[in-house]
């Protein structure tokens, strides 16, 4: 569904992201992970658009800059680690956001199906109630799942999500990633996302490529890749034994 051919992301000098090349199909739950500045947000943006860069990406087998920008929101809901609002929209009207790539107008006639999208999405995110609020009212976590209501409003084939548990409580993180599990089980489907909790890329994630300084260390499937060997060298510690190590203080 998605293929990267060596992508580059310079700023000035500085090269964030070098030379980076992986495919992600149909079905799979690609992980991106590596240490603080590895470069994994940047890639994301990249395939977004939002900032330039040398290579190629393929969606489908078209390069993504040829896409207008409501062919490419029909087919690619990127949810980003923060999203900042400046007006009181409520809950609803930002979720049906989401719907604008499939009408002319704000939940109009023309799009038969916008607000049976628009209703399970807040249903899914646990939002309902909220439906009303004015999203500059909202903790960092209900704007978190605000937001993700709006790309499962969305519809689209590919999601694109970066930390998409931010800001939320334990009982929404597990909720939210059990959610993404189960809409990718839908055919025609794949998503991408960067996770810093190396426990949830590896009970989520069917791939992963493993990043450092830009760089991509390992790519596979995710226990081929988040080994302990491979994770020692990115984080410089033993990792499995940290983790162990914070196991066992609920035994």
């Amino acid at each position: 569904m998605l293929r990267a051919e060596h992508i580059t992301v310079r700023y000035g000098e500085h090269t964030v992201v070098e030379d980076l090349s992986f495919r992600l199909e149909e079905g799979q739950w690609l992980m991106l992970v590596g240490p603080n500045g590895a470069g994994k947000s940047t890639l994301i943006e990249a395939i977004a658009q939002g900032v330039p860069y040398a290579g190629t990406f393929l969606l489908e087998g078209r390069d993504i800059r040829t896409l207008k920008a409501a062919q490419r929101a029909r087919k690619v809901g990127v949810l980003a680690q923060k999203n900042a609002v400046g007006y009181a929209y409520s809950v609803e009207e930002v979720v049906g956001l989401g719907r604008y790539a499939h009408t002319s107008g704000f939940l109009s006639a023309g799009d038969g199906e916008g607000k049976a999208r628009v209703e399970q999405a807040l249903a899914a995110t646990g939002m309902t109630k909220l439906r009303h609020a004015s999203v500059l009212t909202l903790s960092g976590g209900e704007l978190q799942r605000t937001f993700l209501a709006q790309v499962f409003a969305q519809n689209p084939q590919l999601l694109i999500l970066d930390e998409p548990a931010n800001h939320l409580d334990l009982i929404y993180q597990k909720h939210i990633f059990s959610l993404i599990r189960d809409w990718l089980r839908q055919p025609g489907r794949a998503v991408l996302s960067v996770v810093h909790d190396l426990s949830l890329a590896k009970k989520y994630g069917t791939h992963a490529v493993l990043l450092d300084k830009g760089r991509c260390v390992s790519q596979g499937e995710t226990g081929a890749v988040l080994t302990q060997d491979n994770l020692a060298r990115v984080y410089d510690m033993d990792v499995y034994a940290w983790m162990r190590d914070l196991l066992s203080q609920w035994r």
